[in-house]
């Protein structure tokens, strides 16, 4: 196994991605009075104060050569995969001290179109629009199966369920379900209830019921114990672009290409029971965070944190200069990485969040206040634009 030092952004970018940003260095002007602020807003401001004036630790950032396709932290190692254009997947050990170029897989003729470990982190798999899939031995580095004409159109999305089983969705809306141990290349499962393509794949602990989302607006649920369709939802009228559980897996979310934020029951994935307009620009991904809060990216290259029960917006965690299309949590929650149209992967420290948990504010007098928001993660010196789009 070759290794070598990864090609990083240059010094003055790196350097600029560990500072923070303090909120009173940004303000020029006299200090809101405290009579103005409610008790919860003051504590969260304090202690995003608290967390700008620490040194925020996270590994540096990385420049690929090819566009990148698809982000997976490994689920036990500090091991960062990452697909890209070329049909390549490219493993990096990360760490705050610097990143180290591991291995570069050349498995696909076509584009990689999205990776994902096994849950014990032995495999890998790869979906491409050549339409094969691949699995790979982590350890060695090898192929030990593969999957040629999987799906009659390429495959959009990819979810690993457990040791064994994962899933697929196409760009045709077809949901595929494998199984590694079977000998044949034969899917264990198929359903096409969607008219386009599968956006994301999410599942419960449990593997109960497995979620599609979809572009053409509706939420497939297979119940995967029976092997059978269980329920759509109502269509809505824009694209369903990322899913996620929350409250101990009693709530999903959905995000859309509009910049909403739909909230179904656990059980009842027929029509959502809230609603929440996020962004006026499409949301591409989200990452769970806490049990009450997610992480969301957007077309206009932010993160942005939103408190969800109830819902209140938290502020800006950090930006690229372009598109955010890919987002991924590591294995000990410590970090979230994301990815851009600009080549680029960005790491963030979230473990401030854990302290935000219980804490909420009323956003009055908002208009005056809202430079304040923004998060130990950003280093963001003007964030009101970014709080000038939210309603």
């Amino acid at each position: 196994m070759v290794i070598q030092k990864n090609n990083m952004e240059p010094e003055e970018d790196v350097a600029s991605s560990d500072s923070s940003v303090s909120i009173t260095d940004t303000e020029d002007e006299e200090s809101v009075n405290s009579d103005e602020v409610d008790e919860d807003e003051d504590e969260i401001l304090k202690k995003i104060r608290e967390e700008n004036g620490k040194e925020r630790n996270h590994p540096p950032p990385i420049v690929c050569n090819d566009f990148i396709t698809d982000i997976s932290f490994h689920p036990d190692q500090d091991i960062l995969a990452v697909g890209n254009i070329e049909g390549d997947v490219i493993l990096y050990k990360y760490s705050n001290e610097g990143n180290i170029l591991l291995e570069s897989l050349e498995l696909h003729v076509e584009a990689c179109r999205g990776i994902d470990f096994s849950t014990d982190g032995k495999h890998l798999f790869s979906i491409s629009k050549d339409k094969s899939i691949m699995l790979t031995d982590v350890e060695t580095g090898k192929l030990f199966k593969f999957y040629d004409n999987a799906h009659e159109v390429p495959p959009y999305c990819i979810k690993s369920l457990d040791d064994h089983l994962f899933a697929t969705g196409d760009d045709g809306g077809i949901i595929k379900l494998w199984d590694v141990r079977v000998n044949s290349d034969k899917t264990v499962f198929s359903l096409k209830k969607n008219e386009d393509y599968i956006s994301d794949i999410v599942t419960n602990e449990s593997l109960q019921y497995l979620l599609c989302s979809s572009g053409d607006g509706c939420l497939t649920t297979i119940d995967l114990r029976k092997r059978q369709f269980f329920v759509q939802s109502e269509e809505q009228e824009e694209e369903l672009t990322c899913l996620g559980l929350f409250r101990s897996e009693t709530k999903v979310l959905v995000s859309t290409s509009k910049g909403k934020l739909l909230f179904f029951n656990w059980n009842e994935f027929g029509l959502h029971s809230d609603i929440f307009p996020a962004a006026k620009t499409a949301i591409t991904c989200l990452i769970p965070i806490t049990e009450n809060i997610v992480v969301t990216a957007y077309e206009d290259g932010h993160l942005r944190a939103i408190h969800l029960f109830p819902h209140k917006h938290l502020g800006v965690v950090g930006q690229h200069e372009l598109s955010i299309e890919n987002l991924d949590i590591c294995n000990n929650g410590k970090f979230i990485a994301s990815s851009s149209h600009n080549n680029d992967i960005k790491f963030w420290n979230i473990e401030y969040f854990e302290q935000f948990e219980e804490v909420t504010h009323k956003r009055s007098n908002k208009a005056k206040r809202k430079e304040e928001f923004n998060l130990p993660s950003s280093k963001r010196t003007n964030i009101a634009d970014f709080f000038s789009d939210l309603k």
